[in-house]
Formats: C-alpha cells, structure tokens, sequence
C-alpha cells in the first residue's frame, strides 16, 4: 500500500480541485441550464460538462500517467495502477430542477483498490472526506457511524434506477418493505451524498441497485474508513462495478440482508 505522504498528497489534491468544481456549480446553480437527455430521467446539462472538464483537466496537468473514469465521457483509458473515478454532478436531477442537494465526487483508486474517496456539497459547505486507514472526516472534523442496533429505528436511504420506468427490477418491492420495518426512509437523489449522511450518523442504511462506478466510488471508502460496512446485498465483498450494494453502519447490516432476502 501506498505511503501515508502520498495519499494525504492525492487527498488534498482531491479536496482543492473538487472545492474549485463545486464554485461552477454554486455560481450556475440558479441560472437556466442547457439539459441533454440521456434517457427520459436522466439528464445531463451543462454545469456537469463544464464541471467535469475542470476536474479532469486539474488531473491530467498533475498526474498525466493516471487514467481517469468519469461519468459524462471525458475517460482517459491508459495503462496505469492509478484510476480517478469522477462524477462531476451527483444529483443532477436536483440541480436542474433547483432542489439543492448534489455534489461533485472524486475517488482515486490504486491496483483495483479505492484508496481515497472526496466529496464536497457546495450548497452546505461540507467536504467529506477519507483515504484508507485515515479515517472519514466531515470539514476536517473525524466522523463515525452511527451506533443503532434495531432496523426499526433506523433512517434509511435509498434511489431508484433511470430505467425504472421500463424494468420490473425497480427496487420498488425492497422500498415496500423497508417501509414497513424501518422507522423512515429518504430518497434524496444523490447517491454519494447518502453514504457521506450514513458516514456520519446521519443515515443508518443505504441500498440501492443499479448504480455505477462514479455513484459510489468516493462514497464506499468513506463509510469503510467511519466504520461501517459495503457489501453487495448477499453480503458478498463490493465491487464500484457491481450492480447492487448495501451499506450500512455494520450493527443493522444483517437485519437489512434479511429484508433483501
């Protein structure tokens, strides 16, 4: 593993350059946006494109032999043991609809592993965030997860996926009965955003099917390094490539893979 210099190096570096891409998105957060479709509820508009390009260009300036994965397309696919995982704009929904909870989402991850995961809500001022065996922190303040023991004083996040319109695995049927055990459910709209609330207390569980890298990347290593759990929903070790992942704050993990069955 990498020396602690080199990832408090890539943390910081994280940290400032998602600080600058949050300021495009504060300064364009109220502005009419020019918004492309991807499918009927997934939308891309111009803050997430301008965003991305900051973010990536501030990687390939500093690190020219990292490759780089980003949501929107400006991948840089070269051989390397170092792999930026961007989502310039989790939320987007939210941002073009002016509803303010989003954020920009950087993970770094070394020989498959993540290894420092950044993400910053500009609307809050709050940057979370965590490398690995440095512990999670929330405006460099540490954090940890919550101590709940009972699913039925839990809070509880989750999303659906854009093809729920046309897919019968639409999470729908988990949301049911997570509904009538768990004390409350939210579905904001941000993916990284829930496991950064379930890092720090906020939220006890987070399910959700059907995401991809840049969904989770940043936010996996922060609910590992706050002492939660990341698993798939039969408990098998995450992958940022799998398609369904649970994350919870460890003590109510089992009772939620129960409900998943």
């Amino acid at each position: 593993m990498l020396s602690q210099y080199l990832l408090r190096k890539y943390l910081s570096f994280a940290r400032t350059t998602a600080y600058d891409a949050g300021k495009v998105l504060l300064k364009k957060s109220h502005r009419r946006h020019k918004i492309t479709l991807k499918g009927r509820v997934d939308l891309v508009t111009d803050a997430d494109l301008v965003s991305e390009r900051l973010i990536c260009g501030a990687i390939r300036r500093a690190y020219p032999d990292h490759a780089i994965i980003a949501e929107e397309g400006a991948n840089y696919d070269i051989e390397s043991e170092f792999r930026w995982v961007i989502d310039p704009l989790d939320g987007t929904t939210n941002f073009a609809h002016n509803f303010p909870f989003y954020c920009i989402s950087i993970g770094l991850e070394y020989k498959g592993k993540i290894i420092v995961g950044v993400i910053f809500d500009p609307e809050r001022d709050e940057m979370f965030s965590a490398f690995h065996g440095g512990g999670a922190k929330l405006n460099n303040k540490k954090i940890t997860v919550s101590g709940e023991t009972k699913l039925e004083r839990s809070l509880l996040a989750t999303g659906f996926p854009y093809d729920i319109g046309s897919s019968r695995e639409d999470n729908l049927k988990q949301f049911r009965r997570f509904a009538k055990r768990a004390r409350g459910i939210r579905r904001a709209g941000s993916a990284a955003l829930d496991l950064c609330y379930l890092a720090c207390g906020r939220f006890d569980g987070f399910w959700e099917l059907k995401l991809h890298p840049w969904d989770t990347a940043a936010g996996m290593v922060m609910v590992k390094e706050a002492g939660g759990r990341v698993t798939d929903f039969k408990g098998n070790k995450y992958s940022i490539f799998d398609k369904y992942i649970l994350a919870t704050n460890a003590k109510i993990h089992r009772q939620m893979m129960e409900v998943l069955g």
